[in-house]
């Protein structure tokens, strides 16, 4: 089986303003399909950036699947990319990610398990129970998303089934070693590919320096991106893996 190409969308996010964010992602898509990418990647709530301002955010949430899904039906790709939706029965809303599959159905939806408390952002969203997997033309993918990074138990915990962990983040520049260690580290101790997709520039106050990448199941990086928007791609093979 041919290695598969996937693509990270280091994406700079509008703070709050959906629709910019759409438009700006289906630019990187665009340029990532081009170039062959069968997977791409968006960053934690990329279509409003890491806020707390959960009720304002969260309804939000079926306008950034139904964006999704249609980027991923015109562009030809699977694309992955979080937000913010509302809960249910009354509970507080959630830190969410979809897959879209090329045909716009949605191949599965993650909650983001730990959210980060540093943040305060337990007391905006409850956190997720579940670790979902998707088949991805063969290659097995579990997302998880930033603070998740770092707790080595969810990803253990899916390790036999996944050929590719996918962490998506707002994950400031002020704490860039640990995330550029974690993602490596998680990549070494589950022998599986790891891709992490950052958000690029500035929101609500804080910097973020990208540094997405994607690594190899022994450790060793195989690219990674610098502070700016952009689009890295590279290759993975569950042959490699197993």
């Amino acid at each position: 089986r041919a290695p598969f190409s996937l693509a990270a969308l280091q994406l700079d996010i509008a703070w709050e303003d959906p629709s910019e964010n759409l438009r700006r992602a289906d630019a990187l898509a665009a340029r990532a399909a081009g170039a062959g990418a069968r997977l791409a990647v968006l960053p934690e709530m990329f279509n409003t950036g890491f806020s707390m301002a959960a009720e304002r955010v969260a309804p939000h949430a079926q306008a950034a699947r139904d964006g999704l899904a249609d980027i991923a039906r015109r562009r030809g790709l699977w694309l992955l990319g979080g937000y913010a939706e509302p809960g249910e029965d009354g509970r507080r809303p959630r830190n969410a990610c979809s897959l879209m599959a090329p045909d716009g159905s949605e191949a599965l939806r993650y909650h983001k398990i730990h959210p980060f408390s540093l943040a305060g952002e337990h007391r905006h969203y409850d956190g997720g129970t579940a670790l979902p997997a998707a088949d991805v033309e063969g290659v097995r993918l579990t997302p998880l998303i930033c603070y998740d990074l770092r707790f080595p138990e969810p990803f253990r915990a899916a390790a036999e089934r996944t050929d590719l962990f996918v962490v998506i983040a707002n994950w400031p520049a002020a704490r860039r070693d640990a995330w550029r260690t974690l993602l490596r580290a998680r990549a070494i101790e589950n022998q599986a590919f790891v891709l992490g997709v950052n958000r690029a520039g500035e929101g609500d106050g804080l910097a973020y320096a990208g540094d997405s990448a994607l690594i190899d199941p022994l450790g060793a990086t195989l690219g990674e991106l610098g502070p700016g928007e952009g689009v890295l791609l590279g290759d993975v093979d569950a042959t490699t893996v197993a």
